[in-house]
């Protein structure tokens, strides 16, 4: 009702649009675009992302819960470590498309690529200022704003800390409710202490499955906070534990890098193929090279392997 009296009020289009800007940035009823497919994430996770039982757990309770909860006393902050070709962009886009109906085409998705936003560690200070003012102009536009910094093994350090205000409970923003916000952190750093723990498991036999997150989050912790090339390097972020979770992304099988490669063919009207597919996981290299259990590129290199292979 407020919000059609504002409409009435307003006398043109562009001071409308700006009234319904704000009244979105401080309602509890109105976020902008967002409406959230709960069962399409869960069921996204769950067909499309191959062998990553912990990821999948831990990102579809997080997401979730958070969606559910009406009054959030902070920011969901996820942390997604791992190898490249594991999965951590893959699930970035499933978050964005099951809430805002698009991977990363909403404007209330903000992606940060540090060789892009962030190249120089001579600018730190500026690039804070920069960052500190693109998230609160964006969270002032919409309190359910999405913020998924990729690459964060680039970061310069320092720069990320100008964030740790609004990340946990304790900061207020001027006409936004800021707890709202989701963030996402991808980085490989961690991926030494999580391939380490999956061979360990494999050579003693033990299923990958029943290997737990609390095996990983100290050490995923105590890795990314210790290393000089993190944007988390001796981070507040880190220390304050601001972060709601880790999600380890384990490496992946040659069965995972088939699964990859058929679900590329049937995109391509082609899933008859399995030979395709068993050719594409025959021709990646696997690691350690005394038992090649671990595909060293993941899933990335699968779509240029489909094109030799059809």
């Amino acid at each position: 009702m407020i919000f059609i009296l504002l409409l009435i009020y307003c006398t043109s289009l562009g001071t409308a649009f700006e009234m319904r800007s704000i009244y979105c940035s401080i309602s509890d009823s109105c976020h902008c675009d967002f409406k959230p497919d709960i069962k399409g994430l869960e069921w996204d996770l769950y067909k499309n992302l191959y062998g990553q039982h912990m990821a999948q757990d831990i990102v579809s309770e997080a997401v979730v819960n958070f969606l559910q909860n009406e009054n959030p006393d902070r920011p969901l902050v996820l942390s997604f470590h791992g190898a490249s070709g594991t999965g951590k962009s893959l699930v970035s886009s499933m978050i964005g498309r099951h809430i805002y109906g698009t991977a990363m085409g909403s404007p209330y998705i903000h992606q940060f690529i540090p060789t892009l936003h962030f190249p120089s560690a001579d600018r730190v200070q500026q690039y804070r200022s920069d960052l500190k003012r693109w998230v609160e102009g964006n969270l002032t536009a919409c309190a359910r704003s999405i913020f998924i910094f990729d690459e964060m093994e680039k970061m310069p350090p320092d720069v990320i800390d100008v964030l740790e205000p609004h990340l946990g409970p304790f900061h207020v923003l001027f006409q936004t409710n800021y707890r709202k916000a989701i963030y996402i952190f991808i980085s490989t750093v961690g991926q030494e202490v999580i391939n380490k723990v999956a061979l360990e498991s494999r050579q003693t036999g033990r299923d990958r499955e029943d290997i737990l997150p609390k095996e990983l989050d100290d050490s995923i912790a105590d890795a990314v906070y210790n290393n000089k090339n993190s944007g988390f390097y001796h981070s507040r972020i880190i220390t304050e534990k601001l972060i709601t979770r880790f999600v380890p992304f384990l490496p992946l099988l040659r069965r995972h890098v088939e699964r990859c490669a058929q679900r590329e063919l049937c995109q391509r009207g082609e899933c008859q193929r399995a030979d395709v597919a068993s050719s594409v996981g025959g021709a990646m290299t696997y690691t350690p090279n005394d038992s090649q259990y671990f595909s060293s590129t993941g899933c990335k290199l699968v779509p240029a392997k489909v094109n030799l292979f059809l």
